[in-house]
């Protein structure tokens, strides 16, 4: 569980207009600019390029930002103002703003969740008040959804002993491992990545990551160190512009955008789908009768498949197995949409091949974290 303590300061924060929350743990200081009450970005005094340029390979891999950076990294909120040209600048949708301000601030909830007691102090700011920023600050429901989700981390991080590490210790060898035995390739295992890091790039929770790792250390083949933040000469390029690390495939680069097929008899929902993906890169295939409409999906292949429960003269379960039983769309994502959340519903989907699951009308931010965990950049 996270600490009463965090949870008391992060439910109480509206009482702090346009500040600062500083939180020292004496291990790890965090700073979170607060709008309202919300948060609208976290940084600690350690890593905060890391941080930043993991959360943008996250959430938004083909903008250059380092050019913007060159004249702000001096300033002590410089995160905040590149969110805000990125915004002016259209390199950012408003939308990815907030992705990359939840994922910084899951971070620094966790890290907190792991220390025993910590200092809370605030002072004024003034510079987090733009119009954007109000927009993608975390809400009250936002932060409470975040809490849970790193008390759960958490308790994953206990249950497997990995309490005396911080996932912000970087895996080094000592050259006394075999290759053919590393959990990880070598060249991740250099003293360059923290586990945050590795966990990005290899697409796992850091959970996984550390205990991956951790015969190792046991073995003395591997011990955790503490590493220096990135500097802007050693930010990787965009993905457009670099190749990938060995340990992630290289993929081939799309003739087209990625295309969604919705099949839902709503055309309410289809427009809202639309209005969501649209500005975010995304072709949206209309489907209101899917049975009629298999033959546009044969037609289009599309990437990924968001399918209603309840259809005119259909059953979702049963178009779902149609769907994984037809090999065109074996291994197509397909996220089924429904008002109905119980375990039921969720085992039945599971049953019949469904890759994810998703309340309607979807959350902005929960559906483009589905889309971009189950379509490759």
């Amino acid at each position: 569980m996270l600490p009463t303590k965090l949870i008391k300061i992060l439910e109480h924060s509206n009482r702090y207009t346009n500040a600062n929350l500083i939180l020292d743990a004496h291990t790890v200081t965090w700073d979170l600019s607060l709008v309202n009450g919300q948060v609208v970005y976290a940084s600690d005094e350690s890593h905060p390029i890391r941080r930043w340029d993991r959360a943008l390979k996250q959430h938004c891999p083909r903008w250059d930002w380092r050019s913007e950076a060159l004249e702000l990294l001096n300033h002590p909120d410089w995160q905040l103002r590149l969110l805000e040209q990125g915004i002016k600048q259209e390199q950012l949708s408003l939308v990815r703003a907030k992705l990359i301000i939840r994922s910084i601030f899951q971070e620094c909830l966790f890290e907190l969740s792991l220390c025993t007691d910590f200092k809370e102090s605030h002072k004024p700011n003034s510079t987090a008040t733009a119009r954007n920023f109000q927009t993608v600050a975390l809400s009250f429901l936002e932060m409470r959804s975040i809490q849970t989700r790193v008390a759960q981390l958490q308790r994953q991080w206990q249950s497997a002993n990995l309490g005396y590490l911080s996932p912000t210790l970087s895996p080094t060898l000592k050259g006394l491992a075999s290759s053919q035995t590393l959990p990880i390739l070598e060249p991740y295992l250099n003293g360059q990545f923290t586990l945050w890091d590795l966990a990005g790039e290899l697409g796992k929770s850091v959970v996984e990551v550390a205990q991956d790792l951790v015969p190792l250390a046991q073995q003395r083949a591997l011990e955790f160190q503490t590493i220096p933040d990135l500097s802007l000469s050693t930010v990787k390029l965009p993905l457009s512009e670099t190749s990938t690390l060995p340990d992630r495939p290289v993929l081939q680069s799309r003739s087209r955008t990625p295309l969604i097929a919705c099949i839902d008899d709503s055309p309410v929902i289809a427009h809202s789908l639309k209005k969501i993906l649209a500005p975010e890169g995304y072709q949206v295939l209309s489907i209101q009768e899917p049975m009629r409409g298999f033959t546009q999906l044969i037609e289009h292949k599309p990437d990924l498949i968001l399918l209603d429960l309840l259809l005119p003269n259909a059953d979702g379960y049963s178009i779902c197995k149609f769907l994984r039983d037809t090999p065109v769309f074996e291994k197509t994502p397909i996220i089924i949409l429904t008002g109905k959340n119980s375990s039921i519903d969720r085992i039945r989907a599971k049953m019949v091949g469904a890759t994810e699951f998703l309340i309607k009308p979807p959350d902005s931010i929960e559906l483009l974290q589905l889309l971009q965990k189950h379509i490759p950049n």
